[in-house]
């Protein structure tokens, strides 16, 4: 049986730095172009001679996907797509002072060798084309409220001109076409399979209407099926971080924020919405505040709570239940 080879992966968006290491070999690095063509050269590199390799590499958004996507297709190699900040802790712990694209590579080699491996799944094409569209439609509509703050200012300009504020009007009509435009597409693949189901679910829970259950399903459909409500409050970034040290620190303890941004700004609303309409979550959001949270507070708890609703409508294939949310409500 071949013996398994680690490889560490540094990634740019124009290259590809690799180190294998080989048992019984000195290192091998190699340079490869971050491209379908480099993709292919670099497969053929690492399974020259028949060896079966494992593969570790930074999450770096759309520059590791498709490498990612072509080393998991390859019958001979496994991949593990790593959190940047456990490969930065990591080489502070080896106290490594340079950085450069080799030395990166090495370490996470080193990393993949010594840590627990966990194979990446990817995620199907239609969560990840959704994801697309919903991103991109918040980008439109942040263009799009910025346009409107001009054209207002515009209006009190001492001498306005017309030509610049039907400019700006013409601009407002493209963008908020373009904004429709693409919301079709997202309403679309959320009343097909696989992900109609799951978005009549999260329907069924207060606060979250048609809009914010496309934003969260884009988010949460991605994630790995076998996750649990703390990891899914972990990667929202909204677990309390306590700082404790004697008798000297003892805040109050904020939320991480080291998470997706995307999915804490499409819990919001629905968060704001269930506490004013909803009596179960609002007797749950007034007990957070009986108990000396502050309004806010009490906000993020409601969000933490809705995720793990979410995840419990979604594992057990029903709608929501008030009374399993909060029981003590009026």
């Amino acid at each position: 049986m071949p013996q398994v080879h680690h490889a560490g992966i540094d990634v740019s968006a124009k290259t590809l730095q690799v180190a294998l290491a080989r048992p019984g070999q000195s290192l091998q690095q190699g340079t490869f172009a971050n491209t379908p063509l480099g993709h292919r050269t670099l497969l053929g590199w690492l399974t020259k001679g028949g060896s079966s390799v494992r593969v570790g590499l930074e999450a770096t958004g759309l520059y590791s996907q498709r490498i990612a996507w072509a080393l998991h297709g390859h019958r001979r190699l496994e991949v593990m797509v790593i959190n940047p900040k456990a490969i930065k802790h990591y080489a502070q712990a080896h106290l490594q002072r340079a950085k450069t694209d080799p030395l990166d590579a090495r370490l996470i080699a080193d990393y993949i060798q010594r840590m627990p491996f966990q194979p990446w799944q990817p995620t199907d094409e239609s969560s990840l084309h959704l994801q697309a569209l919903t991103r991109r439609i918040g980008q439109l509509k942040r263009d799009l409220i910025a346009e409107r703050c001009r054209l207002h200012a515009e209006g009190y300009r001492a001498l306005p001109s017309d030509p610049i504020t039907r400019d700006m009007q013409v601009h407002i009509r493209h963008l908020q076409r373009r904004i429709a435009r693409l919301e079709e597409q997202a309403h679309a693949l959320v009343e097909a399979p696989p992900l109609q189901m799951a978005y009549h679910r999260l329907l069924s829970i207060p606060g979250i209407g048609p809009t914010s259950a496309v934003r969260l399903l884009a988010e949460l459909a991605p994630l790995p099926s076998d996750m649990k409500p703390p990891q899914w409050v972990a990667y929202a970034g909204l677990d309390p971080r306590p700082r404790q040290s004697g008798t000297s620190v003892d805040t109050p303890r904020p939320i991480s924020k080291a998470g997706n941004k995307h999915l804490r700004t499409a819990l919001y609303m629905p968060a704001l919405v269930a506490v004013r309409h909803a009596c179960h979550i609002q007797a749950f959001y007034d007990q957070r505040i009986a108990a000396g949270q502050k309004p806010k507070q009490a906000l993020v708890a409601v969000m933490r709570k809705l995720l793990h609703a979410i995840w419990g409508v979604w594992t057990y294939d029903q709608d929501f239940d008030g009374e399993k949310f909060y029981q003590n409500a009026a």
